[in-house]
């Protein structure tokens, strides 16, 4: 029988071990920080204690008030050097140490792992009880403190959302629409998002933006801001069958295929079902759009819309042919590409991610907040996104204008000629 994890109780010989240990830590972070300081003065002014320098720049006056300084997760006392008489021409806001600044109560690093934890899901709220033994009674650990430590996240937001475009060129973008419960108004808000693929195959985040509702005017103002910061027109859209978004395209990027999401469909056509067909249904379906060759995903398309209008289950078979163009696209891309094509999951797994996080966002009562949360988590979990099969020769390809039918090249695209589209959207 494996034994119980023992616990140590306060007062045992680890306990006081680790005690010892934290305050020989302690210690010589304050020593080292006060050593720091006297050399500061002793650099500003010149000369050393007890020294006459070659010009006078004022003289040392004692220290400021004794106060806690958190560093990393442990709390230091430190006490500033002060000094007094500075000549106006050495400077005319006296000294002022640069290695503690005034009335700072935690060091600037400090200040970003508490941002970071809150981006991790720590609620404001929880601080409190979670730190206060690590890092002293005096530092600034209230929700209002915290919250001020995101606010600098409105700008970083506002810098990325202005940043030129021109530079990269984007064969394919997903798009989709996430509504957050935050804010007061009565109407949901819709968090639009776009995800490109470079011409390296990796994905970037494009747009992050606040609408409602998917709206078409939402999606334009979004399209048209890409645009207008020079992005070229991509060659194929991914998203749902949300009509907003691709009315926009065909305002903003109206040489840009579309493609519908497989997941999307599958749903829709499982509404339309009884329980007892649903799950034939999605085997039937999953076969469609994992078929090797277009050809057979519409031969197996025939044999299942058949078979629902035999069991008298006409709307499931309307939604199986609804749009089809737009579903089979995909196939007029590179094989190695067909798996990130097929759904709109990279955007999806994306907020994933951000759903873990979207808890304490709920809580927001300005949805501006919850954007720059969401910016945030999405900016990190961004340098693990997964780059497109094929990698940057199949990229250039692709961008080049070569053709695929069934996904194996097959010549060039011919601007202005009916090579320039598949079968299937020409007719």
């Amino acid at each position: 029988m494996a034994r119980a994890y023992q616990r140590t109780k306060p007062g045992d010989a680890a306990d006081l071990i680790d005690d010892a240990l934290e305050d020989i830590v302690r210690e010589g972070a304050r020593h080292m920080l006060a050593a720091a300081l006297e050399e500061e003065v002793t650099a500003f002014l010149g000369r050393d204690r007890y020294e006459r320098g070659k010009a006078f720049r004022g003289y040392r006056n004692g220290h400021l008030p004794s106060r806690e300084l958190t560093v990393g997760v442990s709390a230091v006392e430190v006490r500033v050097p002060r000094v007094a008489q500075v000549p106006v021409e050495v400077t005319a806001e006296g000294f002022h140490s640069q290695v503690v600044h005034r009335y700072e109560r935690a060091s600037a690093s400090t200040q970003v792992l508490f941002a970071r934890l809150y981006l991790e899901g720590l609620a404001t709220g929880d601080f409190e009880p979670v730190f206060r033994e690590l890092v002293g009674e005096t530092t600034a650990l209230s929700p209002t403190a915290i919250v001020r430590l995101k606010e600098r996240w409105a700008d970083e937001y506002a810098t990325w959302k202005q940043r030129p475009l021109g530079a990269h060129q984007y064969a394919y973008i997903w798009a989709d629409g996430v509504y957050l419960g935050v804010g007061t108004e009565d109407e949901k808000s819709a968090l639009l998002c776009v995800v490109g693929a470079r011409e390296d195959g990796t994905k970037e985040l494009l747009a992050l933006e606040l609408g409602y509702r998917e709206s078409t005017a939402s999606w334009q103002d979004l399209l048209r801001d890409l645009r207008d910061r020079g992005m070229s027109a991509p060659l194929l859209a991914v998203g749902d069958g949300g009509l907003g978004l691709w009315a926009a395209l065909d305002e903003v990027f109206p040489r840009t295929e579309h493609q519908r999401c497989w997941n999307h469909r599958v749903l829709n056509v499982q509404d339309k079902l009884p329980k007892r067909l649903q799950p034939a249904g999605r085997r039937q379906l999953h076969a469609m759009w994992t078929a090797d060759t277009q050809a057979e995903c519409e031969q197996l398309r025939d044999a299942y819309v058949a078979e629902l209008r035999d069991a008298g289950q006409g709307p499931a078979a309307e939604t199986v042919l609804r749009d089809w163009a737009d579903f089979v696209r995909f196939y007029h891309y590179p094989k190695e590409h067909w798996i990130h094509l097929r759904t709109s999951n990279p955007v999806e797994s994306i907020f994933s991610g951000v759903r873990l996080r979207t808890n304490a966002a709920k809580r927001m009562r300005r949805r501006e907040a919850a954007l720059y949360l969401v910016f945030k988590v999405v900016d990190r979990l961004s340098s693990n996104w997964r780059a497109l099969n094929g990698g940057e020769n199949l990229m250039a390809l692709v961008l080049e204008g070569c053709v695929f039918r069934d996904g194996i090249r097959n010549g060039l695209r011919k601007e202005g000629t009916a090579d320039a589209q598949s079968p299937a959207i020409a007719a």
